[in-house]
């Protein structure tokens, strides 16, 4: 079928590439059952990781189809496209762009062709030697004679894209085997989930960044980001894909490996923003961990006021903990629009200098006249608080209180996250009253980056902190690209930030 009619392709595409992103990844393994409709209802379960595109690989044992654009899930597919993706295993992708053109040829599943059959893959996170396997591929595409050679760069432009052709790139071995050669050799945050014409496989780095898990239906086996896709399509919890393991799932079972030894440094910022509330990371269900970071921070940073306010819907739990701790009444003085997603209509100047009222709208006779505590999850740029902070007085609101339930972000992600550059973000080398001047608010905290941590109930050592702390714990290249962001050597750094590596 046609690219501009439809999406759904089996063919090697060149544009098939760009860098890639904060995302939701699902995989099915289940004969029998309707695998596009179970990964459309996954893949919607983690829409809130990835708002931009949607995509879904479907294989009947001879061959994959990919079916993916631009948009939510729910715009994406309808029930005819479900229907016309007839198989028994699946995987799907929900992306949201760090850095890259938002357009249909960076959406995944990335496709290629191999010497057994063919490879669908999704990726959430971000590696960080892409450009050191970019000369592999490069080298192996010379070395075989394949019909790449001359266009590596083209395809090795994405991280996502030089996995997919590394994979593809094993004549002599099974897609299973390709596997344990090409993972051990990745670097940076990755957790995949790819498929060959039988078998769903699946894969997490050495230091477990980002989230996987594993769950049992009763005729199949489901991967996901989150547990809160294995709620929604009746899958059983099993357990998370360990860091450095490598599963693979087909009609002989399951089979596992280790391609490495795991050094666990799991995203503290998937506790305090990125998961669903709903779902259990850890071992901790991520709603009581966020209420309990409340607490804390009522504890570390009281305020007299009338009213705890979140900003929803990412500061209700905590604005909960914060609440219950402190005894102030906690109660829902912002309205949020549930329908403001991934927009393709770009405002007007007037339109967009409306900012955050597109979101969320104030109840002008609960804040009148109140002291606000307004918990919100973190400040990046300080946009929003800003916007937010005048917007609440102009609703009447005699003070506003602002805390937040992560420490500052100072240094950006480089592992899969859409954080602004370090000249960027707002508490790169500026107090924290300068930042509550710079915001309009009465008083400003941030919780500890030890209480914060201490409420995750995982060991610090456990966790990465980087975007907190510049404790960067896979090695990064010097003077590189990395995602969207730079990184400079620490002696040509910006005075006000020092980049720190640490072995796992």
């Amino acid at each position: 079928m046609p690219r501009g009619d439809g999406r759904l392709t089996h063919d090697l595409d060149p544009h098939d590439v760009g860098p890639q992103d904060a995302c939701g990844v699902f995989g099915v393994w289940a004969p029998g059952e309707e695998v596009a409709k179970l990964s459309y209802f996954g893949l919607y379960a983690l829409q809130h990781r990835g708002q931009e595109s949607a995509g879904i690989a479907v294989s009947n044992g001879s061959q994959i189809l990919v079916y993916k654009d631009m948009g939510l899930v729910s715009q994406v597919f309808d029930e005819a496209t479900l229907e016309s993706l007839q198989g028994s295993l699946a995987i799907g992708h929900t992306r949201y762009s760090t850095t890259g053109a938002s357009v249909w040829q960076n959406a995944q599943p990335t496709f290629r062709p191999t010497a057994h059959g063919s490879v669908a893959l999704g990726h959430n996170g971000n590696l960080t030697n892409t450009a050191e396997l970019a000369d592999l591929l490069e080298k192996r595409t010379a070395e075989t004679g394949s019909e790449l050679v001359g266009r590596v760069r083209e395809f090795a432009s994405s991280d996502t894209a030089v996995m997919a052709s590394l994979l593809a790139s094993y004549e002599d071995r099974s897609l299973e085997d390709a596997a344990l050669e090409v993972l051990p050799q990745l670097r940076g945050a990755f957790s995949l989930v790819f498929m060959d014409n039988d078998t769903l496989y699946a894969a997490r780095d050495p230091q477990g960044i980002r989230p996987l898990v594993l769950g049992r239906l009763e005729r199949g086996w489901v991967v996901a980001s989150e547990t809160a896709a294995l709620d929604i399509v009746g899958a059983s919890y099993i357990r998370e894909i360990e860091p450095g393991e490598f599963v693979a799932i087909d009609a002989d079972g399951l089979r596992t490996h280790h391609f490495a030894e795991p050094a666990p440094k799991g995203c503290v910022f998937e506790f305090v923003y990125l998961a669903r509330p709903d779902t259990q990371i850890s071992d901790q269900r991520v709603f009581s961990v966020r209420a309990e970071i409340g607490r804390r921070l009522a504890a570390e940073a009281p305020v007299e006021a009338d009213l705890v306010i979140p900003v929803p819907e990412s500061g209700t739990p905590a604005a909960i903990g914060f609440a219950e701790a402190s005894g102030i009444p906690f109660g829902h003085g912002l309205v949020k629009n549930s329908y403001v997603g991934r927009t393709f209509i770009q405002p007007s100047q007037t339109l967009r200098q409306l900012g955050i009222r597109l979101k969320l709208n104030p109840l002008r006779d609960v804040i009148a006249g109140k002291r606000l505590v307004v918990v919100d999850d973190s400040i990046v740029r300080g946009n929003t608080q800003r916007q937010l902070v005048r917007m609440l007085r102009e609703a009447g609101a005699a003070e506003v209180h602002v805390r937040i339930s992560s420490p500052p972000v100072k240094w950006p992600c480089f592992y899969g996250i859409d954080f602004a550059t370090r000249a960027e973000l707002i508490a790169n080398g500026i107090s924290v009253d300068e930042i509550r001047r710079s915001i309009g608010a009465d008083s400003l905290s941030y919780i500890s980056l030890e209480e914060m941590v201490d409420a995750t109930n995982v060991p610090k050592a456990n966790l990465c902190r980087a975007c907190f702390d510049g404790e960067y714990p896979v090695a990064l290249p010097e003077g590189s690209l990395v995602g969207r962001n730079l990184l400079e050597p620490e002696e040509h750094a910006d005075d006000r930030v020092s980049v720190t590596m640490v072995n796992p």
